[in-house]
């Protein structure tokens, strides 16, 4: 019994273990070397080297996605695309008002009903676009942390899911 229980302890330790060594992978270094010869996280960033990763690295994943789907439609694509008309004014936050408003549902059901294919296209290319650009993890279900839908839009009674 004795051998058992030493064996379920380091089983849990092991465990412990992984999931900490997973969970210290975010946010990924995806920004410009810093002064420790490292590349930057998203939050180490200054607001200019934020401004240029968005420039040189997000917006052209974000285009490509939108171009995909409405090649017309976005044919130009800005910072306005997510961050409003003035982004300025609004210090470039997220999320943004001027998006539609999300249901709240956690899987979108309402959305679902109303825009299947543009929310299938959102979960499926931009979501995971937007969150390697940005070296953050997906969001989940199950912990429901990390960069998702409501990181871009509002709930119905405002931000959700910590953003």
């Amino acid at each position: 019994m004795a051998g058992n229980n030493r064996w379920n302890w380091l089983l849990g330790i092991g465990f412990v273990i992984a999931i900490l060594a997973l969970a210290s992978c975010y946010p990924k270094r995806v920004g410009p070397v810093g002064m420790s010869g490292d590349r930057l996280a998203w939050t180490q960033m200054s607001i200019d080297q934020k401004k240029k990763h968005m420039e040189d690295v997000v917006l052209p994943r974000a285009a490509q996605v939108f171009r995909t789907w409405r090649p017309h439609h976005y044919s130009r694509i800005d910072c306005t695309l997510c961050h409003g008309p003035d982004p300025v004014a609004v210090n470039f936050r997220m999320p943004g008002a001027h998006l539609p408003r999300l249901s709240g549902e956690l899987l979108l059901g309402p959305e679902f009903a109303k825009h299947p294919d543009t929310t299938r296209l959102k979960l499926d290319s931009l979501v995971p676009a937007m969150s390697e650009a940005l070296g953050l993890k997906s969001f989940s279900i199950i912990t429901r942390r990390g960069f998702g839908c409501y990181s871009c839009h509002l709930g119905p009674g405002g931000p959700m899911f910590r953003n």
